[in-house]
């Protein structure tokens, strides 16, 4: 405008350096200001700020009401998951305020809900957050600012359910015109459901083809977008990361022993929101000749939380143990019993024959660990036990061993 006194009017975020955008999540406190730079002295009405967060799915689909007549259904669905509004100025008496010219700064902050969903962009929906400023003034239109800014909320994949291995195995028979050709089965494993962008997965199977004919064994993790509105829903997938194994042949079995599959920088999984869902899957499939293909789907988690270093080792302990009970191979140990007290051990009396304490007294509070006594407790900690026999070690002789009492 030509006579506009508005030479800058825009809102920003607080924690924003190096030019990279603040990234929130749920619980956090949003805070920035206002910007106003004024050529001149303005009348200002009010300057009002609103935060909004919305999950927005939207689409159409053709139907036919008979022969000739067709007409287009629309779906659509919204959610507010973030609403905040504040008033930055007011005028204290009257309809409006002078501001001098200059630059002036409106502070803000508000708290976001604990739970929220991870921004998106969908072809069929999306999840977005900004920041609105409005400023009233008496016989102007309405200056506006916004300012859009991104939530992750935390997936953290160090937990029971995202740390159990994932497992399944299908087989399909190979036809032509009518005639079997042979069984082609398939098998695969990877060592947990939950991972994070870069991670690799290393993908366990077994391909057995008893057909006439090669087949081709492929995997790739996929990201199906699952929009939902009014009871109906709509999906899009799309292949994130692929890999091409070799062709097995006839009467062949092949093995992967961990095929790598790096996981691209994609968005993490969003499960909890009511009108879409991002989910990912490990798909392995073989390609049969003349023959639909053999597809397994196995579950997958793509989270924020990176693995803890103790959280590969207990798992891969847990997936360990979970086999071989899978296959009768073990059993979970029992609880064992408390070991007894050392006064039903040994007696008062035998300590009193010993002539001294049956632990050698420590000679400095300060002790490390090198002494003799901590080292021989390592050592008893660390001895393996005595292996289980049912003939004792150590028989009576023959002027101790009772006699029977028909002898």
């Amino acid at each position: 405008m030509l006579f506009d006194k508005v030479k800058a009017f825009v809102v920003q975020l607080d924690g924003a350096s190096g030019g990279a955008e603040p990234v929130f999540s749920g619980g956090q406190a949003v805070a920035g200001r206002v910007l106003l730079e004024l050529a001149g002295p303005a009348r200002v009405g009010a300057l009002k700020l609103r935060a909004r967060g919305r999950a927005h799915v939207h689409w159409t689909e053709s139907r036919s009401a008979g022969s000739s007549t067709a007409y287009t259904q629309s779906y659509s669905e919204l959610v507010e998951v973030v609403s905040h509004r504040a008033t930055l100025l007011a005028p204290d008496t009257g309809e409006t305020t002078t501001l001098p010219p200059g630059r002036h700064e409106f502070p803000f902050s508000f708290q976001l809900p604990p739970t929220l969903v991870t921004s998106f962009e969908g072809k069929h929906g999306s999840v977005r957050y900004c920041v609105k400023a409005t400023l009233h003034r008496p016989w102007v239109p309405a200056r506006r600012a916004r300012k859009v800014f991104t939530v992750i909320e935390p997936v953290d994949i160090n937990t029971p359910a995202l740390l159990a291995p994932q497992a399944g195995a299908l087989e399909k028979v190979a036809r032509s015109w009518y005639s079997s050709r042979g069984l082609v089965s398939l098998s695969a494993k990877i060592d947990r459901k939950g991972y994070t962008p870069g991670e690799v997965i290393p993908v366990f199977a077994e391909i057995d083809n008893g057909s006439t004919r090669p087949v081709l064994p492929r995997a790739a993790v996929v990201q199906t977008q699952t929009f939902m509105a009014r009871g109906a829903h709509k999906q899009k997938r799309a292949v994130v990361a692929s890999l091409v194994g070799e062709p097995v042949g006839p009467g062949r079995r092949a093995l992967w022993q961990g095929r790598a599959l790096r996981i691209p920088p994609v968005g993490p999984s969003i499960l909890h929101c009511r009108v879409l869902h991002v989910d990912y899957s490990l798909k392995v499939c073989v390609d049969i000749p003349g023959t639909s293909k053999l597809l397994l789907e196995l579950p997958l988690v793509i989270g924020t939380i990176p693995l803890h270093p103790f959280g590969s080792r207990s798992s891969s302990v847990g997936s360990h143990a979970s086999f071989l009970l899978d296959w009768g191979l073990g059993a979970l140990p029992e609880r064992p019993e408390a070991p007894p007290e050392y006064s039903e051990v040994v007696s008062d009396r035998e300590v009193a024959a010993a002539g001294q304490s049956p632990f050698p007294p420590l000679q400095d509070t300060n002790l490390s660990l090198e002494g003799p006594f901590f080292a021989y407790i390592q050592e008893f900690r660390f001895r393996p036990p005595p292996l289980y026999s049912e003939e004792d070690p150590n028989p009576p002789s023959e002027a101790m061993r009772p006699r029977c009492m028909t002898c």
